[in-house]
């Protein structure tokens, strides 16, 4: 008897966690400054790439807002996804195309209301004198990455762009931070990795080999990269507090496109261990995937014929199954940046 009143107990006290996790939405979810409080996920760890949410926290465009916000680290497209479901975040960073993916095989209520990227910063990654120089170098090779990641998940398609069988391609489950040293030691001759991630694994490269980047954006190019995940509910009921938080959000992204190496130094200011000067390399590359050239649409742009481009794409690569999911399904259109 005792042990089921303390599992009962127990229950409660999680299900008030829970929901007080899913009120994010709720104006009386506010600190003593009457600011909202909300709950931010990284796409991945907290390298340079992150910066862009770190400089909104820093020059005070959250606050500015309406928001008190956490930034914490996340872990990868899926588990931003579950968690902002469950509602232990209010917003995330995932990449779209593992997002649409995602939500064509498992339904959670969660949208995207803007892009980060306008290109996929998806990649695989080798070092000169490897082997793998080009698309169709990778045929019968092993690559090291994380089970589940987007570059693993991508694959099929860019493997369809670039006319190679991607059953011919082998991924090696690997824990993500010690992929560059993975490479370096010639035990894989390739990891997938986000372009931005060239700085990190020069560095892990004790004999300074070329970096060779074969990104899946150069042939897919209407594949966006990461985009900003919200609650399906919190777009619905909150609409104007998740424009405002995207838009502080995108005042961050902009000035991190202006000005990398500063976004690097504040960035270090909460998170002591990052390497400024890797950081800031990592945050010049991403300049091209935020505003690729000829890009004329605002910071943020999300457009239902990208989004059906998107879904077509993964349709025909096999990606998906036809009809699984449709542009509403995955986008919440009428909050995104709009020229």
């Amino acid at each position: 008897m005792r042990l089921r009143r303390s599992v009962i107990a127990l229950m409660a006290v999680l299900g008030l966690a829970m929901v007080s996790a899913c009120n994010g939405g709720d104006d009386k979810a506010a600190d003593g400054d009457g600011l909202q409080k909300v709950n931010y996920l990284t796409s991945f760890g907290a390298f340079g790439r992150e910066a862009y949410a770190y400089v909104a926290l820093e020059k005070g465009y959250f606050k500015d807002a309406g928001f008190d916000v956490k930034i914490t680290p996340g872990s990868g497209t899926v588990d931003v996804m579950k968690l902002v479901a469950g509602g232990q975040a209010d917003y995330g960073i995932g990449d779209f195309t593992g997002f649409a993916i995602t939500l064509a095989n498992q339904k959670l209520p969660v949208t995207t209301v803007g892009a980060i990227h306008q290109r996929s910063m998806a990649a695989i990654m080798s070092l000169e004198g490897l082997g793998i120089n080009k698309p169709q170098d990778l045929v019968g090779k092993t690559i090291g990455d994380q089970p589940g990641s987007t570059n693993t998940v991508m694959f099929p398609v860019y493997a369809a762009a670039v006319g190679i069988d991607p059953k011919s391609v082998t991924f090696l489950p690997s824990p993500p931070p010690g992929l560059p040293k993975l490479l370096a030691s010639g035990k894989v001759p390739g990891i997938g990795q986000f372009v931005v991630g060239e700085p990190l694994v020069a560095k892990a490269d004790s004999k300074h080999r070329k970096v060779i980047t074969l990104p899946y954006g150069d042939h897919v190019p209407d594949l966006y990269g990461n985009a900003i995940i919200t609650r399906s509910d919190l777009a619905k009921e909150h609409p104007d507090q998740v424009k405002k938080f995207m838009n502080a959000l995108l005042k961050g992204l902009q000035d991190t496109y202006d000005d990398p190496a500063a976004a690097a130094t504040i960035m270090k200011k909460y998170v002591p261990e990052l390497d400024v000067d890797v950081a800031t390399a990592e945050l010049k590359i991403m300049q091209a995937y935020i505003k690729p050239e000829n890009f004329k649409g605002p910071l943020g742009e999300l457009t239902a014929d990208r989004v059906k481009k998107v879904i077509s794409l993964l349709e025909q690569s096999h990606a998906i199954p036809q009809g699984s999911i449709k542009p509403e399904d995955i986008a919440t259109l009428d909050l995104a940046p709009k020229s």
